[in-house]
C-alpha cells in the first residue's frame, strides 16, 4: 500500500460475498476537527462472530457504525489502534487504543468522556448505537491488557464477555428450570467461552452439551470444556433428565427445528445469540417448546450495571476472563496475515466456515 490513502474494505450488504477496497483521502492534523482523533488501525481479530455482525447488521444495526455509500457496509472488528493525531484534550498522538474498529487502515472517532481509562466516540451516527461498542480503552490504563496477549485480547475478550453475560442471564433466569445447556456451534469462540464457564460452576452446574459438525467433534471434546459432544446428525440420539436450555450460535433453521421438535415441552429456554451458519438463517415460528428468543449483550450488561455498579461488573468478568484466558493455549493458535488481497481472503474463508476451529485469525490491511 503506498500510504497516500486511506483503504477501507466493504462488503455488500445483500451479498455477503462481494467486496471491494474504498480509498479515502487520510486527514491532515491541521484539519482535525476539536475532538477528533485519527488512528492508524493496527491490526483486529477475524472471526465467526464478524460474520454475524455481517448476518445481522441490519436488524442489529452493526451497519450504522461505520457508514458507508447504499447498499454497502463496513464490518467492525475488535483490535488495537495508534494515534496518528489528535484534536482532542487528554488523548495524544502515539498512545495506543483497544476497542471497536472499522475493516480500515485508518479511523477518525469523535472523543467524548475522555478519561485516563479512554474515551467514546460521540461521533453522531452512534448517538442511538449501544454505548458497550463505542467504548476505546487506553491500553495503558487497562488492566486487563498484556502486550504479549494483545492477539488474545482481540480474538477473545469481546467474544468472552458475550459468553459470560450469557451465563450471567442463565443463571438470572434460574436456568429456566433446566439441567442442561445445549450449545450449537459448539467449535466458535463464543460457545468455547460460555462452555468454559458454565464447566467451572461450583453451584447450579448443569450438564453440557456441544453440537457440532462431524469434522470438528474430535477438536470440541479434546478442548474438555464439554460434557458431551454430539455431530448435527446426531441430535436425536440425545438422552436427557429433566429440562433443556438450547443457546443457539449457529443461527441455522434446521438445528433449531430439530432442537425444539426432539426435546419438545422439555425445551424451556431457546436463545438466539449467533449466526456462524448464516445462510442456514430462517423462521422460528410454529416451534414446539419455548419461542426462540434473541439475547442481546448490551441489555444484560445495563442490567448488571443497575443491579451490580459497572465497577462490580467488570472485575467479575475480569476474573472470569483470567480463569478462560489461562486455558486457551492448549487449544487455540494464532495466525497472522496482512495486506489488502490476504484480508479478502481471510474474510471469505471466515464467510464461508473455510477456517480450523483452533485458528485465531489477526489481520491487518497493512502489509505485515
Amino acid at each position: 500500500m503506498a500510504g497516500q490513502a486511506a483503504a477501507n474494505f466493504w462488503v455488500k450488504r445483500d451479498d455477503l460475498r462481494e467486496t471491494k477496497i474504498v480509498e479515502t483521502a487520510i486527514p491532515t492534523s491541521d484539519s482535525l476537527q476539536a475532538g477528533e482523533v485519527l488512528f492508524k488501525v493496527d491490526d483486529f481479530a477475524f472471526t465467526a462472530n464478524n460474520i454475524t455482525y455481517a448476518a445481522f447488521g441490519e436488524a442489529m444495526k452493526y451497519w450504522d457504525f461505520f457508514p458507508a455509500d447504499d447498499g454497502w457496509g463496513r464490518v467492525p472488528v475488535w483490535g488495537f489502534g495508534d494515534v496518528l493525531a489528535s484534536n482532542a484534550d487528554g488523548v495524544a498522538a502515539g498512545e495506543r487504543f483497544y476497542g471497536y474498529f472499522p475493516m480500515s487502515t485508518h479511523f477518525v472517532a469523535q472523543a467524548v468522556r475522555v478519561s485516563d481509562a479512554g474515551f467514546f466516540d460521540g461521533a453522531a451516527n452512534r448517538a442511538e448505537l449501544s454505548p458497550v461498542y463505542n467504548n476505546y480503552l487506553r491500553v495503558t490504563a487497562d488492566p486487563g491488557y498484556d502486550a504479549a496477549r494483545e492477539a488474545e485480547q482481540s480474538l477473545l475478550r469481546p467474544l468472552f464477555t458475550t459468553s459470560f453475560l450469557i451465563d450471567d442471564f442463565l443463571e438470572d433466569n434460574q436456568f429456566f428450570g433446566a439441567s442442561t445447556v445445549v450449545l450449537s456451534s459448539a467449535s466458535s469462540k463464543t460457545s468455547l467461552g460460555l462452555a468454559q464457564v458454565l464447566s467451572s460452576r461450583t453451584a447450579n452446574k448443569p450438564r453440557v452439551i456441544g453440537l457440532t459438525s462431524k469434522g470438528n467433534t474430535a477438536f470440541v471434546e479434546g478442548v474438555g470444556y464439554y460434557d458431551d459432544v454430539v455431530a448435527y446428525d446426531d441430535i436425536t440420539s440425545i438422552n436427557v433428565d429433566g429440562n433443556v436450555a438450547f443457546v443457539d450460535m449457529a443461527g441455522d433453521a434446521n438445528v433449531r427445528a430439530a432442537i425444539h421438535n426432539h426435546f419438545a415441552d422439555g425445551l424451556t429456554c431457546s436463545c438466539a445469540v449467533g449466526g456462524t451458519h448464516w445462510e442456514q438463517g430462517g423462521g422460528a415460528d410454529n416451534l414446539p417448546g419455548a419461542q426462540p428468543t434473541l439475547f442481546f449483550a448490551p441489555s444484560q450488561i445495563q442490567k448488571r450495571n443497575k443491579d451490580w455498579g459497572a465497577e462490580a461488573l467488570q472485575a467479575k468478568i475480569a476474573t472470569a476472563w483470567a480463569a478462560f484466558l489461562g486455558s486457551v493455549d492448549g487449544w487455540m493458535k494464532v495466525e497472522r496475515a496482512g495486506g489488502l488481497d490476504v484480508t479478502k481472503q481471510v474474510y471469505l474463508d471466515v464467510l464461508e466456515g473455510n477456517v480450523a476451529p483452533e485458528s485465531g485469525k489477526i489481520i491487518s490491511l497493512w502489509d505485515i
